[in-house]
């Protein structure tokens, strides 16, 4: 074998993204034995199995979430090649949001490069907090959405990983348990505030909120100059400022996910995926899971 068939690739991404072999078959118009086969011949041409069928549900194997990363890259450029013999001159718009606890150098050297691969594609961002993100997720004001959730990934994610959050401490900033433990906070739409919160509480620790920031950075840097103590995950904390104090409660962790709408241009749509899980996540994904039937999530209070 030299070339794999792009249209399987296609059927293997469109039930990874729909987590289910019956919606797949009705947005591709064939039938679920059809979409079965399809699955089954590309595992025969590469040799190794993508589903993981000991997995409770359907889940990819680790290959397997290889083969559905390179095959988005594939894909898209497949699609880029395709877009240019239409020659319609169309303009597309493609609309995305993230917390903006991701927003840095990384992220618009990765839009810029998207932007240059798809020049005829419109390219809206916003920051918001993820609750409101994943509302207009549901509502098709957005394609995609970077999202913090907790415990678990959100269901329609079709990336998902997850952070350590860490306690952070400024040299100056006191630690007295007779005292109340002074935080730095954004309030408490914020995921990291309510951890923090919830584990103080749980350990039954006194804290004040001494300063209420309106972003991440403003949050660093008053914990820098010892105005208190906050919670951030590992990759946005500076590593010289993570506390690892003994009387501070362990936080729990977040899960991130990359949500996508289902009625968006798929090539452009997963071109910008990869990138943003190439970008935020620069570590091996956690398996997607796939689940034949899944209700339509109930929205939850995430930040």
């Amino acid at each position: 074998m030299t070339n794999i068939p792009t249209e399987l690739l296609r059927t293997l991404l469109t039930v990874v993204d729909l987590r289910s072999f019956t919606k797949a078959a009705q947005k591709l118009g064939v039938t679920q034995p059809a979409v079965s086969a399809q699955i089954k011949r590309l595992q025969f041409l590469l040799g190794f199995d993508l589903l993981d069928k000991s997995a409770p549900g359907v889940s990819l194997t680790e290959k397997g979430g290889c083969v559905v990363s390179q095959a988005r890259r594939l894909l898209a450029i497949n699609d880029q090649i395709v877009s240019l013999a239409r020659g319609n001159g169309r303009s597309r718009l493609l609309r995305f949001g993230l917390p903006g606890d991701f927003v840095g150098l990384p992220l618009w050297q990765s839009l810029a490069a998207f932007r240059a691969r798809w020049p005829d594609v419109r390219l809206h961002m916003k920051t918001c907090c993820s609750s409101t993100l994943l509302h207009e997720l549901e509502m098709g004001d957005i394609d995609v959405v970077v999202a913090m959730t907790s415990p678990q990934p959100h269901e329609m994610a079709s990336h998902h990983w997850r952070e350590d959050l860490v306690w952070v401490r400024g040299p100056m900033a006191p630690i007295n348990p007779t005292q109340p433990l002074p935080l730095v906070s954004r309030g408490e739409n914020c995921m990291f505030h309510r951890h923090m919160v919830a584990a103080l509480e749980a350990a039954g620790r006194s804290f004040e909120i001494v300063f209420m920031a309106g972003h991440v950075d403003e949050l660093s840097r008053a914990v820098a100059a010892g105005l208190g103590l906050t919670a951030l995950t590992r990759t946005l904390a500076d590593p010289a400022l993570i506390c690892d104090d003994p009387s501070l409660p362990k936080l729990a962790d977040l899960a991130c996910s990359i949500c996508v709408g289902t009625d968006t241009e798929p090539a452009v749509r997963d071109d910008l995926v990869a990138l943003l899980a190439e970008t935020l996540n620069p570590r091996p994904a956690t398996k997607p899971v796939i689940a034949e039937t899944r209700p339509r999530p109930t929205m939850q209070s995430v930040a």
